[in-house]
């Protein structure tokens, strides 16, 4: 619950403007919470066990610890909620939050430059979180891991990509399956802003040595 203390903006803001927007809040909160709202078929993040429950959350883990098993890197291929709330999560409370890079959040040529020359001397897999696959700034950080991953890893690829993506529609659950690469879904009751206690954050914040079921 947050509580707020306003009698020090008094003197700028009047108080029956501050009273006001209270019960804005207050009805904006009833509607959100009731499912009664514009947008209410978005709203399965006010219920982060159903979007992932301890069976999901065990099959995460088992993942991962899959993936220590090859690497010492993860690097997450995302732009906006598909990767800033697990940074923020991993940045916060991680004793290494190095072991996760970050790609496909822009398209600067030297940015990916340099996260290819890191790569070449660290074990890595990948985990590329998108629904549709078709952004165009993590599509293209997709190729160039891909690329670098054959030539790093032949024949792993399979084994070092995995995708977090819509279930049933898309390029990315597409070309997951042409490729054999393990996926966990988004879920359509998500959007991205709202996905990190979601397998989109989950996934990179465990790597991170972070125990998804104590958050």
């Amino acid at each position: 619950m947050i509580s707020l203390d306003p009698t020090h903006i008094y003197p700028f803001v009047p108080k029956s403007l501050v009273d006001s927007q209270a019960s804005r809040t207050t009805h904006a909160d009833k509607t959100l919470t009731s499912g009664t709202g514009m947008g209410n078929a978005f709203t399965g993040w006010l219920d982060p066990e159903n979007v992932a429950p301890r069976e999901l959350c065990n099959e995460i883990i088992e993942h991962v610890a899959k993936l220590k098993t090859k690497a010492d890197t993860l690097v997450v291929i995302g732009i906006g909620g598909s990767y800033l709330g697990a940074r923020a999560i991993v940045d916060a409370l991680s004793s290494n939050p190095e072991c996760i890079k970050y790609a496909g959040q822009n398209i600067s040529a030297h940015y990916h430059s340099n996260l290819l020359r890191q790569l070449d001397l660290t074990d890595y897999v990948v985990n590329v979180i998108s629904k549709s696959g078709t952004t165009t700034e993590p599509a293209i950080a997709l190729r160039l891991l891909t690329e670098h991953v054959t030539a790093k890893y032949p024949d792993e690829l399979s084994l070092r990509i995995t995708a977090t993506t819509d279930r049933t529609k898309g390029a990315l659950i597409q070309l997951s399956k042409t490729n054999g690469y393990k996926t966990f879904e988004i879920d359509d009751t998500i959007g991205g802003r709202y996905s990190v206690l979601s397998p989109v954050g989950l996934l990179p914040i465990a790597f991170a040595g972070i125990d998804i079921h104590e958050l």
